[in-house]
């Protein structure tokens, strides 16, 4: 039986109910994505005036941009219930069967990395989707039988970091399909302000703006920067999170002024020191820093990008110009074609 609430083991318990808490629940509660939030204001008033379940959606983009969060928006602004899996907690078909057989007409099925679905339990949800209807087989062998059963109309939110491993029939199943975009700096402003007045937190402008600015454009780096600053400034200030102490506390942590953490400037050390500006394979990469290739490549590299500070080639990762400055070192004579050149 698949779990419907797929907990990460590193996750700290209260940390996880302090990020629930600051999950916004209401479509006008969510800061950023303008362009989404307008098309989903739209979708959902259109469902609401018709007395139907909305239809199925994608959410495709890196981790911590609010993919979860708009599953329960919608659940929420429909006033249904939202059951929340996981691709890779779903690992027979039986498990997907169960789940769908038990909900109510308009929930909302919330699957988490939808693109790390089994084939088989994919191709379950393609009636499920487009007839709301279950195929189940009795038996097995000659006496095996296929009966059909009818679902409630209900709504498919499917995320994921990686929407090119989607299969094609699947992806044309959803009616809206979206990627969310890295947040402005504004926009992380007013997130950090409204996660402080939840938390109880005493922020002025510029902690704020110092905070926002080291959260790699991702609100959930956002509210973790606020949590880890709120402690230095409870131990080591008298409280309240200025421009100065969200400075010095963030610079305790490892989180520099661009927000790149350790694993960021090791990335980056290594593809500068460590190869001399070679092109670098991502399977090499993640050894040197002792990460797993999946973990550089849809957590890590995304940012490093956005930024300028890595490139990909058809030869491998190569570090450009802006990385040599921002770790204060001089561009390799061998390096120069490879910053420029995409192959």
């Amino acid at each position: 039986m698949a779990r419907d609430e797929l907990l990460r083991p590193e996750a700290d318990p209260v940390e996880a109910a302090e990020e629930t808490t600051l999950r916004p629940k209401r479509l006008a509660e969510f800061v950023g994505q303008p362009r989404l939030k307008e098309h989903l204001d739209i979708m959902l008033g259109a469902a609401r005036k018709r007395g139907q379940a909305v239809d199925h959606m994608l959410f495709a983009g890196p981790p911590g941009l609010g993919k979860t969060t708009l599953a329960g928006i919608v659940a929420t602004e429909m006033e249904v219930a939202c059951r929340i899996t996981s691709g890779p907690a779903l690992e027979r078909a039986g498990d997907l069967a169960a789940i769908l057989t038990n909900l109510d007409d308009g929930d909302v099925l919330f699957i988490d990395e939808i693109h790390r679905l089994p084939r088989t339990v994919e191709e379950v949800l393609y009636p499920a989707m487009e007839d709301f209807q279950l195929d189940i087989v009795i038996g097995k062998g000659p006496s095996a039988r296929s009966i059909r059963l009818d679902l409630p109309r209900f709504t498919l939110v499917g995320a994921t970091t990686r929407s090119g491993m989607i299969a094609g029939p699947l992806r044309d199943r959803f009616g809206f399909v979206t990627r969310l975009d890295y947040y402005e700096p504004a926009d992380l402003v007013t997130i950090v302000e409204r996660a402080a007045g939840i938390l109880g937190v005493s922020v002025d402008p510029d902690g704020a703006g110092e905070i926002a600015r080291r959260s790699r454009g991702t609100p959930r780096v956002a509210n973790r920067l606020l949590r880890r600053v709120r402690d230095f400034a409870e131990v080591r200030a008298d409280g309240v999170i200025t421009g100065a102490v969200a400075h010095e506390a963030l610079m305790l942590f490892d989180v520099d002024a661009l927000g790149l953490d350790k694993v960021d400037r090791a990335i980056l050390d290594a593809l500068c020191r460590t190869f001399a500006g070679q092109p670098v394979g991502l399977g090499t990469l993640a050894v040197s820093v002792a990460e797993e290739p999946d973990t550089v490549e849809d957590v890590y590299e995304p940012f490093l990008l956005k930024c300028g500070l890595l490139r990909r080639t058809p030869r491998g990762r190569v570090a450009t110009g802006a990385a040599y400055a921002h770790l204060g070192l001089a561009v390799p004579a061998s390096a120069g074609p490879n910053l420029f050149d995409d192959g």
